[in-house]
C-alpha cells in the first residue's frame, strides 16, 4: 500500500485537498486514514486542528497522539530527542493508523523544512514512509512559481520526485496567468500538474472566530456571528474621506481601526463588513456599539496596537471544522471539478 504525502506552505490549502481526496477515495469504496507526523498548535488549543478534523470526518479510532505523534513549535529543540527514536515513534504510529485501511493520506507540516534537524522534514518523511509527494502551490506572484520549481528540483535530488503539483487557492485575478503562464512553465521542466483550484471563500477565508482566537480581547457585539468569513482586511488609519473609497470596494471585510476612530467605525458598518476590530484597548463610542448590534456585526476590542494586530492576523489561515458541512462539501467538489484525482488514485494502487 502506498500513501500520499501532501506538502506545501501555510495557506496553500493542504488540509482542504487532503480532506477532499479522502472523501473522494472513500466515496470510491476505499478505506482511507489520515496521518500527520508533525503537527502544530493554534491559539490556546494544544491539539493539531487537522488531525482533529480528519479523525472526526473519517471516524478514526486512534487517539490524536497517534494520528499526530509530534507537535512542532518554534522552540521544539528544547525537548531534543534522539533522531532514531523519533523516526521509530513515527513509524509505529503510522503503522497503527495504516492497519486495516487501503490507503493513508499524510499531511505535511506548515513548511516542508520544519523539524529538519531531527530528520522529520517533509522530504525525509516521504522517503521514510514510501509516500507519493503531492505539492500544493500557493500562487501570490511570480516568486511563488520559483518556489514550486525549487521544491520540485530539491525533491528530485533527494531521490523522491514530486508526483504532482496542484495550484490551490488561486486568487481569481491570477487564474488566467496560472493557466496560461505558470502551468506551462512547470510542465516544460517535466513537472506534472494535477489541478488548478480557484480560491473559494467558504474554504480559504478565515472566520471572525479564528481571528479572535489569535488576537484575544473582548467581544463587544455579535457573539453569535463569529462564524462569518473574512475575505479582506482594511486598515482604517486614514482620514474618513480616504477611508470611504476603500470601505466601499471591499466585501466581507474586517476593518481594523482604533477604538477612538468612531467616524471610521460607523462608516464601515454601512458597508459589507464581517467584523470591526478595535485596537489599543480603547472602548468605542456607544453609537458604534448600538449600530453594530443593529447590523449584527461582531465588534472585537483587542489590547494590541494596530501594527501588532495586523502582524498576528497575517498568520491566520482557515481551519475547516467537521461541523461546517458547506466547507467540507466544497473540498469534495473542488477535487471532483478541478483535480485529476483518478491519476492520483491509480498511482496509489
Amino acid at each position: 500500500m502506498k500513501s500520499l504525502f501532501i506538502m506545501g506552505t501555510p495557506g496553500s490549502g493542504k488540509t482542504s485537498v487532503a480532506l477532499g481526496l479522502a472523501l473522494k477515495f472513500r466515496q470510491e469504496g476505499y478505506r482511507v486514514a489520515y496521518f500527520k507526523p508533525v503537527g502544530s498548535i493554534t491559539g490556546a488549543r494544544r491539539e493539531d486542528e487537522d488531525a482533529l478534523l480528519m479523525k472526526q470526518i473519517l471516524n478514526m479510532k486512534q487517539p490524536l497522539e497517534t494520528i499526530a505523534p509530534y507537535i512542532a513549535g518554534p522552540s521544539y529543540l528544547s525537548g531534543y530527542r534522539n533522531t532514531c527514536e523519533t523516526i521509530k515513534i513515527i513509524r509505529m504510529a503510522y503503522e497503527d493508523v495504516a492497519a486495516n485501511n487501503d490507503m493513508v493520506i499524510i499531511g505535511g507540516a506548515g513548511f516542508p523544512h520544519i523539524m529538519g534537524c531531527l530528520g522529520l522534514d517533509a522530504p525525509s518523511l516521504a522517503l521514510e514512509l514510501n509516500a507519493l509527494p503531492l505539492f500544493m502551490v500557493r500562487i501570490e506572484n511570480d516568486f511563488s512559481l520559483d518556489e514550486a520549481i525549487f521544491i520540485n528540483n530539491y525533491m528530485g535530488c533527494k531521490g523522491i520526485p514530486i508526483f504532482g503539483n496542484i495550484f490551490n487557492n488561486v486568487p481569481r485575478p491570477l487564474l488566467a496567468k496560472t493557466e496560461g503562464v505558470y502551468l506551462p512553465i512547470l510542465e516544460e521542466r517535466g513537472y506534472r500538474v494535477k489541478g488548478i483550484i480557484p480560491s473559494h471563500p467558504e474554504v480559504s477565508s478565515p472566520t471572525v472566530k479564528e481571528y479572535f482566537e489569535v488576537l484575544g480581547g473582548e467581544i463587544l457585539t455579535g457573539q453569535e456571528k463569529l462564524d462569518r468569513i473574512v475575505e479582506d482586511i482594511v486598515i482604517g488609519a486614514m482620514t474618513i474621506e480616504s477611508a470611504l473609497g476603500y470601505l466601499r470596494r471591499a466585501a466581507n471585510k474586517a476593518v481594523i481601526t482604533g477604538g477612538d476612530r468612531s467616524e471610521v467605525a460607523l462608516a464601515a458598518l454601512e458597508t459589507s463588513t464581517s467584523a470591526l476590530i478595535l485596537t489599543g484597548g480603547l472602548y468605542p463610542d456607544v453609537k458604534v456599539v448600538a449600530r453594530a448590534e443593529e447590523k449584527d456585526v461582531p465588534v472585537l476590542l483587542v489590547h494590541l496596537d494596530t501594527y501588532t494586530t495586523i502582524e498576528k492576523m497575517s498568520e491566520v489561515t482557515r481551519n475547516i471544522r467537521a461541523t461546517d458541512q458547506k466547507a467540507v462539501g466544497m473540498t469534495l467538489k473542488n477535487i471532483e471539478k478541478h483535480v485529476d484525482w483518478r491519476s492520483v488514485l491509480m498511482a496509489m494502487q
